[in-house]
């Protein structure tokens, strides 16, 4: 391997970023998308090879030759395994098929664009690549700065501005509590390299180290989008351009996730390992909750996406619990899922994208019977909402069956209903608005006020000039995605061989003698085989039960004279609707109560 490949996905965005942004106002813009695809292809690329090449062995990789000295790290380093490499290569990949989508989406774009998203890109592939706490907290920032620009990015409107300043000021406080956390063990161990706090910390998980951990989990938990931390999530995807959304839902959140799981497995680990049932009961709760609400919420909404953006919460709710299983098989079919998810929801995301171009609205109602003008569009969308389902051969099926087999092993069989019901709310969702926009099923006066149908249920269109047809380059990317969902399941030893690098991943010695003693550690290949037969049928249920529900949804004025208990169930869902007010006071003290909330619970379940 050369010894400079580490950086270069790093430096390879990051310096087309500098580039682009020192000569945008000299070059058409034919020159900036095609610079910014290739550098972005690059990445991808080498993303990909880092990832092959840490398969057998973990590549450390330390800035400027300053290796440990007496197993105590004095430089700054990259820790590169199968895990952060492929998300890295899998944000490389999502950025590029934005930018191929963005080439007949924009008739024109700002100067800045493409700057942002070749830093936005090399954030995130920094940001799964480090192995320093504070550098973490860095990219974290200079991720979260680009993805604020880019939410805000239609600066003539006053919604994207709006959802933009929601996000910022409630991530930058989630940045904050990280920064929090990582100075209280800065003070403990004088340290910032992940292994070394982790062996400084050994066992000991007195007050300090927990209220560290509390910060840590609670700022990347708001980055995650779990409850109470995601109310900004569903306020920057209704106003951001669509090519953004691909990113914010299909990797974005996910990297929150990603630095939980990353944080506890190297630095907490073995400080809490006396409490893990405590742990675990705490995560799957929060999972559990966030599966739940983000579904409810998703079968609520018009506004299409806004109902993808809640769509994301609710499955984000499902990987915390494959998180929260705390065991490395959970963990690999995590990622699994992580995968295919991330595949189906970017997918849906462009299929919004190509109706607000193609019929100019996205509200489920406006879109009342006139998909005759894009019926081609109909197949691709229905096999990306069967993904979020979880049918066969879709990426999600694999992970869910392993997290499932997982689950019941440690006596948690519910865990299955979970994602069913999660999976068949939000697949209805989807179901819903394609009933409604191909076949016109759903009355128009459904969503009147009475029915509770409130708040933001359109937005301005995305393009101008001509939107008759629909550019190839703009369904070039939604087949490939609607593809690699299908696909992903029929990789030769795929889910054997994650499940050895999650193994290694959950090992915080392995991961210590690695980094801080140069030693070569290496683990015996999983032998766990999963059957799919129990997710099959579960798959069955999840996307039978969503085709009743969005069937039952269209057409339940023609079935049921009396709407009294429509008037109920606007009333029921009235609370939730009324905490997702839109107003920042309200989600910075939701913000508060979560992370006050967290800290009582684990005082209480480990001290």
């Amino acid at each position: 391997m050369h010894h400079a490949l580490p950086a270069l996905p790093v430096a390879v965005p990051l310096l087309a970023a500098a580039f682009l942004a020192a000569v945008n106002r000299h070059v058409p813009r034919w020159m900036a998308d095609t610079f910014a695809l290739l550098a972005s292809i690059s990445t991808c690329a080498g993303c990909a090879l880092l990832m092959l090449q840490s398969s057998p062995q973990t590549i450390v990789y330390w800035f400027g030759g300053w290796t440990p000295r007496s197993g105590a790290a004095v430089g700054i380093s990259f820790v590169i395994d199968p895990f952060g490499a492929g998300l890295a290569a899998f944000a490389a990949a999502l950025v590029t098929v934005a930018l191929i989508f963005s080439l007949r989406y924009f008739d024109s774009v700002g100067n800045l664009y493409h700057v942002l998203m070749m830093a936005f890109l090399g954030a995130m592939c920094a940001f799964c690549l480090t192995g320093d706490l504070f550098n973490l907290f860095v990219w974290f920032e200079l991720m979260s700065a680009a993805a604020f620009a880019l939410c805000g990015y239609k600066t003539e409107q006053a919604g994207p501005l709006e959802g933009s300043l929601n996000f910022a000021i409630t991530n930058t406080i989630g940045a904050f509590l990280v920064l929090s956390g990582i100075g209280l063990l800065y003070g403990r161990t004088g340290a910032l390299n992940m292994a070394q706090v982790g062996r400084s910390l050994g066992n000991t998980a007195d007050g300090l180290v927990v209220v560290a951990f509390v910060l840590i989990l609670c700022g990347f938990a708001v980055k995650s989008a779990l409850v109470p931390f995601h109310f900004w999530l569903a306020d920057a995807h209704a106003v951001a351009p669509t090519p953004v959304c691909i990113l914010f839902s299909g990797v974005m959140v996910e990297l929150g996730l990603y630095a939980i799981a990353r944080v506890y497995w190297t630095v907490f680990q073995a400080a809490f390992a006396p409490h893990v049932r405590e742990l675990r009961a705490l995560f799957l709760s929060i999972g559990v909750i966030t599966a739940l609400l983000g579904a409810v919420m998703c079968f609520s909404q018009r506004h299409l996406k806004r109902l993808l953006a809640f769509s994301t919460i609710s499955h984000m709710g499902l990987m915390t619990i494959g998180f929260g299983l705390l065991s490395p098989l959970a963990l690999g079919g995590t990622a699994l899922y992580l995968l295919g998810h991330g595949a189906a929801k970017s997918a849906l995301f462009i299929g919004a994208g190509i109706i607000l171009h193609r019929l100019r609205t996205v509200d489920e109602l406006k879109l009342h019977a006139r998909g005759k003008k894009i019926f081609g569009l109909a197949s691709l969308l229905i096999l990306a909402a069967l993904g979020l389902a979880g049918v066969p051969p879709y990426g999600t099926l694999l992970g869910e069956a392993v997290i499932d087999r997982n689950a019941e092993q440690l006596g948690f069989k519910w865990v299955s209903w979970i994602f069913i019901v999660a999976s068949l709310i939000t697949t209805a969702a989807v179901f819903r608005v394609l009933g409604n926009l191909y076949f016109g099923l759903e009355s128009r006066q459904s969503g009147d006020k009475s029915a509770g149908d409130t708040g933001l249920t359109d937005e301005p269109p995305e393009t101008k000039g001509s939107h008759n047809r629909t550019p190839a380059l703009m369904c070039v990317p939604l087949v490939a995605l609607v593809l690699c969902g299908l696909g992903i399941s029929f990789i030769p030893h795929l889910q054997s061989a994650i499940d050895h690098t999650a193994l290694r991943f959950q090992d915080q010695a392995v991961y210590e003698a690695t980094v801080l003693d140069q030693a070569a550690v290496l683990l015996p290949p999983s032998q766990a085989q999963v059957p799919l037969a129990p997710a099959l049928w579960r798959g069955g249920i999840s996307t039978a039960g969503a085709l009743l529900l969005a069937a039952f949804a269209l057409l339940r004025r023609r079935m049921l004279q009396r709407q009294g208990w429509e008037m109920a169930l606007a009333a029921a869902l009235h609370p939730l609707r009324r905490l997702h007010s839109g107003l920042i006071g309200d989600y910075v003290a939701w913000l508060t109560f979560g992370v006050a909330a967290f800290g009582v619970l684990c005082f209480w379940l480990i001290r």
